[in-house]
């Protein structure tokens, strides 16, 4: 079997039991390690993660997890991570820490003889998607990606490694509390399939049997084309859904609760 989560936000301040929090997604983690041959983690599974050059007493609150992804990859289950928009920040620690294999980009690859397509989701704009936008719509997504660009630019990382991971921290949590909280307080719920940017995306790149994205917290699997599916997993926070994959190369949404 093979699984596929994301959205996990451990550490977030906006979510009251962090402890308890991570235990269960360790403790799900561990469940699937039963009949898992890789699972694939698609990014933000912390709410903030960044590697500084000094020593970080605060990466203990991580323990379990990081324990478990190690005791995963020790048993021979390939454990794939990609960056999302709130863990960019790894350089090379957390997967020295795990034995995870980290991925920056998307991945298009062939599992269980289906050819599947893999992202955490953020950046990917349709071509076509911004002429149907408004004014401000526009504004906001060029705004987006001009932010992203910066959070993924070598000379800000490294400019901010330099930085004490206490002041750091204080100014990565919070930003990533704030963010969690804009979303409680405004869900953007799903837009349909003729606005939602991922869809829009998956149908402009063809030849693939899935698309599996994170990123908008939302759980979805829609046909798009003959043999071709759209899949959102979700979250690991409020919906608790994933995905599974048997070796036939079914995929199904699972809820956790």
């Amino acid at each position: 079997m093979i699984y596929f989560l994301s959205d996990a936000h451990l550490g977030s301040r906006a979510i009251a039991d962090g402890a308890t929090h991570q235990q269960k997604v360790v403790d799900l983690l561990n469940t699937m390690s039963k009949d898992a041959t890789a699972i694939y983690l698609l990014g933000d599974i912390f709410d903030f993660w960044y590697e500084y050059i000094w020593p970080d007493k605060s990466k203990a609150q991580f323990t379990p997890i990081l324990d478990c992804l190690k005791h995963l990859t020790d048993s021979g289950i390939a454990v794939h991570y990609f960056i999302g928009n709130h863990d960019i920040w790894t350089f090379g620690w957390l997967e020295k820490r795990t034995g995870i294999t980290l991925h920056r980009e998307p991945l298009a690859t062939t599992l269980c003889g289906k050819r599947v397509y893999m992202a955490h989701g953020d950046g990917l704009v349709p071509t076509a998607y911004m002429h149907q936008m408004d004014q401000q719509m526009q504004k906001r997504i060029r705004s987006f990606m001009r932010l992203r660009a910066f959070f993924h630019h070598p000379v800000p990382q490294l400019l901010y490694r330099l930085l004490p991971p206490k002041i750091g921290n204080g100014f990565g949590y919070e930003w990533a509390r704030r963010s969690r909280m804009k979303e409680i307080n405004n869900p953007c719920p799903y837009k349909g399939e003729g606005q939602e940017e991922l869809i829009l995306y998956a149908k402009e790149k063809e030849g693939f049997n899935y698309y599996i994205f994170g990123h908008r917290h939302i759980e979805l699997d829609l046909m798009i084309r003959p043999e071709s599916r759209v899949v959102i997993l979700g979250d690991m926070f409020k919906l608790w859904t994933y995905a599974a994959m048997d070796e036939k190369g079914e995929l199904e949404l699972r809820n956790e609760e």
